[in-house]
């Protein structure tokens, strides 16, 4: 979302290299512009990046917008210099997931695996599962 993408692309190539889909927007887009491909691809998953520290204002902006438009069932995960104490507010507009620097790459893999797993874990389902990051 805000100009540095190197954890994105890492992320990118990993899920790809396990077999999944993944379409990568490339930098500087707008909350709009990225729910639209989420509708337009009919996408799963979301995963956004932040290292500018904007992260509580365009992440849960991008959780608003999925859910105004009705794809509440969209898991939504983040990444980047976050905050421990900012996770919280992030995790109550919706996502599931936040990664920091250093974490695992088998770690998002198995967020992938359990998230498919568990009810109502999608961005407007409600549900209070989130997963506990080792970083």
């Amino acid at each position: 979302m805000d100009g540095h993408d190197r954890g994105a692309k890492v992320v990118a190539r990993i899920l790809r290299d396990a077999g999944h889909e993944v379409i990568y927007t490339g930098l500087r887009r707008t909350a709009q512009q990225i729910v639209d491909t989420v509708r337009d691809e009919d996408a799963r998953f979301l995963g956004l990046s932040s290292l500018s520290g904007a992260h509580n204002h365009l992440f849960p902006k991008v959780c608003q917008l999925l859910v105004e438009e009705g794809l509440d069932d969209v898991i939504v995960f983040g990444g980047g210099i976050i905050p421990f104490e900012d996770r919280e507010k992030l995790f109550s507009c919706g996502m599931k997931a936040i990664f920091g620097p250093g974490t695992p790459t088998t770690e998002i893999l198995q967020f992938i695996e359990q998230a498919c797993e568990v009810s109502g874990s999608g961005v407007g389902e409600n549900g209070t599962w989130h997963w506990e990051s080792s970083a």
